[in-house]
């Protein structure tokens, strides 16, 4: 049940993942593991020296129109984090309550069919996102001016370069205001001017009483944009708080 204006509660998260690689599956290797006491034990603790937790017991709650942005370094569990409370992944233990609508910014472009032209992608990525044929529509040359690819629209997206790909899904994720927002370092999409114009565009989703989680290795973009911070190191939390915490991060580096 939601609690006052919580929107995301996140109650003893872990995330498992195997490492090693499992040879497939037999019904006579099956029958010969069965009858072996040595080798079912052998094969269970390869097993579990493979394994590798990502997150580990993650207790985190997240208030309507909170900027929350997670800080921690590669490895961490950051992204792994934001993919589980996005609904892509599944996590091992623990579980996630969602109280709205989310535009999850994460790995973008990897819906595009890259064979087919920028108009193209437009309609299916917006398809898959959940937006109407209508809505894309009334949008599109909100879209194709955003990302300033007018001239590209009828050229297959294995043509552009990276950046061209990220400006197209971020003008394509953000046509409507969702209830929560989700980002992975978005705002390193593009040149300069185009960060700038993504990082304002953030803002007034912001400015909008939106949601937002926010990954991002940029303690600057985490103080001028979050008011709330998550640290996170080997997939635990290491303290949660104000702005402070970018601080004491950038201070936890150095001694390294």
């Amino acid at each position: 049940m939601k609690e006052n204006n919580t929107m995301i509660k996140v109650d003893n998260v872990s995330m498992r993942f195997s490492l090693g690689i499992e040879k497939g599956f037999s019904l006579k290797q099956g029958f010969i593991d069965f009858f072996d006491f040595r080798k079912r034990k052998a094969k269970k603790e390869r097993r579990k020296k493979n394994e590798f937790w990502a997150l580990k017991d993650i207790d985190f709650e997240i208030k309507n129109g909170e900027v929350v942005g997670f800080i921690g370094g590669n490895g961490a569990g950051k992204s792994t984090l934001l993919k589980i409370v996005a609904g892509v992944m599944k996590p091992t233990k623990g579980h996630i309550d969602v109280y709205g609508n989310i535009c999850p910014m994460i790995e973008l472009g990897a819906g595009f069919d890259s064979q087919l032209t920028a108009r193209e992608n437009i309609y299916l990525n917006g398809a898959v996102m959940g937006y109407s044929k209508e809505l894309i529509d009334s949008k599109f040359d909100e879209i194709v001016d955003f990302a300033e690819l007018r001239d590209f629209l009828d050229v297959p997206v294995q043509n552009f370069s990276s950046g061209m790909v990220a400006r197209l899904a971020f003008s394509i994720a953000t046509i409507v205001e969702p209830e929560i927002l989700i980002v992975d370092e978005i705002l390193s999409v593009g040149d300069i001017a185009f960060q700038a114009k993504s990082e304002a565009k953030m803002l007034n989703m912001i400015g909008g009483g939106t949601t937002v989680l926010f990954v991002s290795h940029s303690l600057e973009q985490i103080k001028k944009l979050c008011d709330k911070v998550i640290w996170i190191d080997h997939g635990k939390i290491v303290k949660q708080g104000g702005k402070e915490i970018c601080d004491e991060y950038l201070e936890f580096m150095k001694e390294k």
